[in-house]
């Protein structure tokens, strides 16, 4: 969390994000706490028209509110209806055992969903922040815990989801011309890379665009989830469910374990990602206060029944074992009863895929902010465009790290991993407000929880990560050693104050490259989105 003096320091910095930045020198403060001088005499005279005295609010360079009710609802329905109900549902059936288990997997991991969703309905308009659990936890237990989370997140859980997501949909995309045959290994990275560069500069260019996107690429994917739900329906009708027949469905392949019904979970918790996206860009929320936790209740659930009958649909047309050795479920599907119109659902779900991308970029470009603007990352990525407003070096370095992911090599194993952290910081989150609850009783908190729904989710999540490193120590082992890297970088790059001089003199003209290149500066703050939580600092 942000001393006095340098929250002091950073306001001084976001000054420079006034569009009358004729002739105007802007100091802001670098790791070590000296101020150095950005000029913005190159911005003169593209911006000398602009200048008005009296230009009002929507005159402020600043992130704008442009996300309403409809695209909220696309943004955290778009995030979470990715990839993951077309690659997961193999992996809960192989570790649930029977057909039976794996849809209540389904079902609950839904409900489970819903609980964390409604706790951080509470977070998001109690600390009206962008940047979700990252913002929370530093929020609530200080630098280091919100520390690791971003570190994690960046290093690893953001650019492996946005990498498994952009190759599902160059696989989906060249599987009609592949018919006999896997695509080949360079071909699916190069289609992915080439969508990754094009939503990027998408996002950069205007933050309206990438709603759009979001929004109609949402209702496509919900059409293509409609499509198999209709033809499963119409297959019950004919009287094809003997998969799901109780005598039939709960048929376990293998004994049942705790542990391995907690690896279903961590299965369907992948499909269910994203769930708490719209908490990263809360400052982008048309009144978020009423509209976020609108949002949340709206999606959920919905999402939670599309999934539940999406996999209800797979088993009416295939048996577990078919299930099971298929390498896309949605196209062996489409094969088994769309016949010649087999076609649409591989594009369908490049479709899907390409709104998940989007909003991936969308949300995790705001984490970097967010972890920029409270001194955790280079204060560059805190810059937005002077014009288009979005955060541009941040959606780069997203962008940038997506691409290294991919040229590494196979990423699917660091699913397990991705999932594992995924949860570690749902709980770690979701504990958080409990403590502030006893910490700061008198916090203006337009939403209110009961106290049973966060120790009901956190019960559950012990109990899942419990049995989790039970039965794969050395996954979640490696989740826990990727996060833990995080603590000498901190204390080394961020607490550690007394470093050589010739880094603040490289950071600094990095800096300032960065910002003639990208034409970015500091966003102004809207004071009134976070009164309440000064004011409430000031009770307590």
């Amino acid at each position: 969390m942000r001393t006095s003096s340098s929250v002091h320091q950073y306001n001084i910095i976001r000054q420079v994000g006034e569009r009358s930045l004729a002739q105007c020198t802007v100091s802001g403060p670098d790791r070590g706490g000296r101020k150095h001088i950005y000029k913005a005499e190159e911005m003169e005279d593209k911006e000398k028209k602009k200048k008005d005295k009296n230009s009002s609010q929507s005159d402020r360079v600043t992130l704008k509110k442009e996300i309403g009710l409809l695209s909220a609802c696309a943004i955290i329905i778009g995030n979470i209806i990715g990839s993951g109900i077309f690659i997961s549902p193999k992996g809960v059936l192989e570790h649930a055992g029977s057909v039976g288990l794996s849809l209540i997997v389904w079902v609950c991991g839904g409900g489970i969903c819903a609980l964390g969703s409604m706790c951080y309905a509470e977070l998001g308009v109690t600390i009206p922040k962008s940047g979700g659990d990252y913002s929370y936890v530093t929020e609530i237990f200080g630098g280091l815990v919100g520390f690791l989370l971003l570190w994690s997140a960046v290093l690893i859980m953001y650019p492996t989801t946005l990498a498994v997501i952009a190759l599902t949909f160059s696989n989906y995309v060249l599987q009609p011309a592949f018919q006999d045959c896997l695509p080949p290994y360079i071909a699916t990275r190069l289609l992915a890379t080439i969508c990754i560069l094009f939503l990027t500069w998408v996002n950069c260019s205007s933050v309206r665009w990438a709603t759009r996107i979001q929004d109609v690429f949402t209702v496509g994917k919900l059409l293509a989830l409609a499509l198999i739900i209709v033809v499963g329906l119409v297959q019950i009708c004919r009287g094809h469910y003997d998969a799901l027949q109780p005598s039939v469905a709960f048929e376990f392949r293998q004994d049942p374990s705790v542990g391995q019904i907690a690896l279903a979970f961590l299965q369907a918790s992948f499909a269910y990602s994203g769930w708490n996206f719209l908490n990263y860009v809360t400052e982008e929320v048309v009144e978020p206060r009423k509209n976020l936790p609108r949002a949340i209740y709206i999606s959920i659930p919905l999402v939670t029944l599309v999934y539940t009958m999406t996999n209800i649909a797979y088993f009416t047309s295939m048996t577990p074992e078919e299930l099971l050795a298929s390498n896309a479920v949605a196209v062996t599907f489409g094969q088994k009863l769309l016949g010649m119109f087999s076609w649409v659902m591989p594009i369908s779900v490049a479709l899907s895929t390409f709104g998940g991308i989007n909003g991936y970029l969308f949300t995790s470009s705001r984490l970097c902010f967010s972890g920029a603007r409270e001194g955790h990352l280079p204060y560059l990525l805190a810059m937005i465009h002077l014009k288009n407003c979005t955060p541009i070096p941040a959606l780069l370095v997203c962008c940038t790290a997506t691409i290294v992911i991919l040229c590494i090599g196979e990423m699917h194993n660091l699913i397990n991993y991705v999932s594992f952290i995924n949860y570690l910081s749902y709980g770690v989150t979701i504990a958080g407000l409990l403590y502030l609850r006893k910490k700061r009783p008198n916090l203006n908190r337009p939403i209110k929880v009961n106290m049973l729904i966060p120790i009901s989710y956190l019960i559950f999540w012990a109990v899942l990560l419990g049995f989790s490193l039970y039965s794969e120590p050395v996954v979640c082992g490696l989740g826990m050693v990727i996060m833990l890297t995080g603590v000498p970088v901190y204390f080394v790059g961020i607490k550690c104050k007394d470093k050589p001089k010739w880094i603040y003199r490289l950071v600094e003209k990095i800096t300032y490259m960065g910002q003639k290149v990208c034409y970015v500066v500091f966003p102004q703050e809207d004071p009134s989105e976070t009164e309440p939580l000064t004011a409430s600092k000031a009770i307590d």
